[in-house]
């Protein structure tokens, strides 16, 4: 039932049945009552998408994320939806895959009014920023979170990613590791190459020996990562210590180890 049939079955004004369920002051407590009480009677519940429409807004926020696999991305979602819920608004949900394609297909799905903000963290394939200028021209806010479009300027909730890969490395050099790697899923994710420039600095610093390039593995499944995981490492056998740049590189060199028996301390 409509707030319209409301209005007529009770023969009144549209407004004065909508500020009596608003418990507006400007209505009487016994217009109020009979109005309430016809409403519980035939399960009136307000309309919030007509709602949405007037004030233009949306009470909706979407999430643009690259995977759902990684225990960060999961433990972002239930924080990124408590606080939502807890403000009155709806969560939606998209995964890019790491896919650049899809990112913007998310995007522009946002593009039409149907959410009031977006929290994204970029694809690894992720290069341009129109899509998300797209978003500024139609004042649809956007902050980035963990990782970012660098050089883009837009609010952002990111780690200290080159002091990360720097603690990274000074911990392997301190165990004794002489030939420690990167492994990346990226060459051009700010996150990605922050990092390394920690990682490689830290061991520029301590061994006097410069490290040329991350090794970026560019894995569409599990399968595919651990394939070139274990190609590194039969490679280069000098290999012993290993700084995953994402949780999903971590477990597919453990797993590597564990089939070549190579110890993990």
């Amino acid at each position: 039932i409509t707030i319209r049939e409301l209005a007529q079955r009770l023969g009144l004004s549209i407004a004065t049945v909508s500020k009596a369920l608003k418990d507006s002051y400007e209505i009487s407590d016994a217009t109020k009552k009979k109005i309430v009480s016809l409403a519980n009677e035939l399960n009136y519940s307000p309309n919030p998408y007509a709602s949405s429409l007037r004030k233009q807004q949306s009470k909706t926020i979407a999430v643009v994320l690259p995977e759902v696999a990684d225990s960060f991305f999961s433990l972002a979602i239930n924080g990124i939806q408590e606080v939502a819920l807890a403000k009155g608004y709806h969560v939606l949900f998209y995964l890019s895959h790491e896919s650049f394609e899809l990112e913007k297909k998310a995007i522009n799905h946002c593009n039409n009014g149907r959410v009031d903000g977006i929290l994204i963290s970029v694809s690894s394939e992720t290069r341009e920023t129109a899509h998300i200028s797209s978003l500024r021209n139609k004042n649809i806010p956007v902050v980035f979170f963990d990782r970012e479009l660098e050089g883009y300027k837009a609010p952002k909730v990111v780690t200290n990613d080159y002091e990360c890969g720097e603690l990274a490395a000074k911990h392997l050099l301190d165990k004794g590791c002489n030939f420690p790697i990167f492994l990346s899923t990226s060459d051009a994710l700010a996150i990605c190459q922050n990092r390394f420039s920690g990682f490689a600095n830290e061991i520029t610093r301590i061994q006097n020996e410069r490290t040329a390039s991350p090794f970026v593995i560019n894995g569409s499944n599990d399968r595919n990562i651990y394939d070139q995981i274990a190609s590194i490492l039969e490679k280069f056998p000098a290999i012993d210590g290993i700084v995953a740049s994402v949780e999903k590189l971590a477990i597919q060199t453990l797993l590597v180890c564990a089939d070549q028996n190579i110890s993990i301390p």
